[in-house]
Formats: structure tokens, C-alpha cells, sequence
């Protein structure tokens, strides 16, 4: 695992250089963060791998208050009504559980976010390496404190690095919205809730390839440059810490 909750956990915020800091809290100027962070200041990642016994692999993520665990089951033989294909298939899915967020049952439509997860990751995974099965990716949320699905994203392509299934590279995802005239990266929900514009970039960092990209809200070409790179600069140290779980846990004593 890479750190421990409530100790100093490893961050992965992106390089900035100098940066003025104002007191004001208007949207027109320096934004200041609920969580006392920087603008462009990663909350700690907390991952660890084997967290679900009973799947061919797993992870387990906790991005400050977003919680999340990920159980990957398979390779399985793909069902007979599938046409047959010489490369693997991958089922994603993504839930939340009732308690997930401050309002009971009021969570994000999943189905949307189990098809973005699938386009996140499919670009990463060796398909041809089990032919004629199918990998099975189940994402559950056990509580949500934003930036949400590149939380699931990361934690996943954790799970299936910890299942033995071969990838390109790992996937990390970072997310970056936009108030006012600020960027703030990794953000939780009230500031997702206030945001102008929100960037999400997926990518493999080894191999400096974005598997996905969205877009929302209006963003000047100076804007959105800078949010890309926010994003891939902090995806890369993610991918890091990353390999480091990976690692620790190929060395951890075996019982």
C-alpha cells in the first residue's frame, strides 16, 4: 500500500513554479479551498492493493473524502450468444452505495459513468492476451467527496494490474475545474458544485498516451492548455505512487 489514512500519505500535485497567494475568497480572485489546499495542490492518495479476497484482484483508493474499491473478476469464458473474437472483452461497472453521499440516494447517474470508465480503460489493456474471454470490473463508491470517476479510474487500473491482467501501462486520471478565474485541481464536491468548467484527462503515463479527455462548461484556449497540463503533469507523479503500491505489495511477506 502507499501510505496510511490519517498519516502523511504520498500526493502527486503537479509542478507549478511560484505562485502568489491572496486572502480573498471572491471567484474573481485566488480561490481558497474548504479543505485548506493549495489551488493546484493534490489531496493525499491512500491505495492499497488485495482488498477484496475473494476476485482475481482488487484495490482499494481513498482520495480525502472519496472513498473507493474496485474487485476485477476474470478472465471468464465470454457467454456463447457473443461472436467470436480473437481479443478479450471488458465489462465495466460503477455503483454507489446508499450512503455514499451527505443526501441519501442522491448519486450520479452510474450507467454514464461505467461507459466512460470502459472507454478509460479499454485503451490500456492488452485485449489480445485472453481471446475468447471476458474481464468483468466492478467499481463501488463508499463515499463520495469529488473528483469522483478519475478516482474509480485510477483505483481500477490498479485492481487489474493486481489481477495480473496485462496492460500498455498503468492509468492514472486527474480531474481540474474551473472557478471564476482559477483552476483548482482534484477537486471535492462543493467545489464541483460551483465549478464554470470541468477538464478530465485519462492517461498512461509511462507511455505519455491520454486514453480520454472531457470537456464541459466554456474554456479559452490559455485556460484549457493549462488545465491539460495541470492534469498530465499530476497523472504522471499519480502514476508513480501507483507502482509504488504495486511494488510494496509484490514485496510484502506472503502468509
Amino acid at each position: 500500500m502507499a501510505g496510511k489514512p490519517g498519516a502523511a500519505a504520498p500526493t502527486y500535485s503537479p509542478s507549478t513554479g511560484h505562485r502568489k497567494k491572496r486572502p480573498t475568497i471572491q471567484t474573481d480572485s485566488e480561490w481558497v479551498r474548504p479543505d485548506g489546499r493549495g489551488l493546484h495542490q493534490c489531496r493525499p492518495a491512500f491505495l492499497k492493493t488485495g482488498a477484496v479476497n475473494s476476485s482475481s484482484g482488487s484495490a482499494y483508493a481513498e482520495f480525502g473524502n472519496t472513498k473507493v474499491i474496485v474487485s476485477v473478476f476474470g478472465p471468464r469464458e465470454s457467454k456463447k450468444a457473443m461472436m467470436y473474437s480473437n481479443a478479450g472483452r471488458l465489462n465495466c461497472n460503477v455503483s454507489y452505495t446508499t450512503f455514499a453521499s451527505p443526501v441519501r440516494g442522491q448519486t450520479p447517474e452510474t450507467k454514464d459513468l461505467s461507459s466512460m470508465l470502459h472507454k478509460a480503460l479499454e485503451g490500456a489493456i492488452i485485449l489480445k492476451s485472453f481471446p475468447k474471454t471476458t474481464v468483468d470490473v466492478f467499481a463501488l463508491v463508499l463515499e463520495s467527496g469529488g473528483s469522483d470517476l478519475p478516482v474509480i479510474t485510477s483505483c481500477a487500473s490498479l485492481a487489474l494490474a493486481d489481477a495480473g491482467i496485462m496492460l500498455y501501462d498503468m492509468v492514472a486520471s486527474v480531474s481540474v475545474s474551473c472557478i471564476g478565474k482559477n483552476l483548482l485541481i482534484d477537486p471535492v464536491s462543493e467545489e464541483e458544485s460551483l465549478q464554470d468548467g470541468a477538464l478530465m484527462i485519462t492517461c498512461m503515463p509511462s507511455r505519455n498516451e491520454v486514453t480520454q479527455m472531457t470537456v464541459t462548461g466554456e474554456w479559452s484556449t490559455t485556460k484549457i492548455n493549462e488545465a491539460m497540463q495541470l492534469c498530465l503533469d499530476a497523472c504522471s507523479k499519480l502514476g508513480k505512487v501507483m507502482r509504488s503500491c504495486l511494488k510494496e505489495a509484490a514485496s510484502a511477506p506472503q502468509d
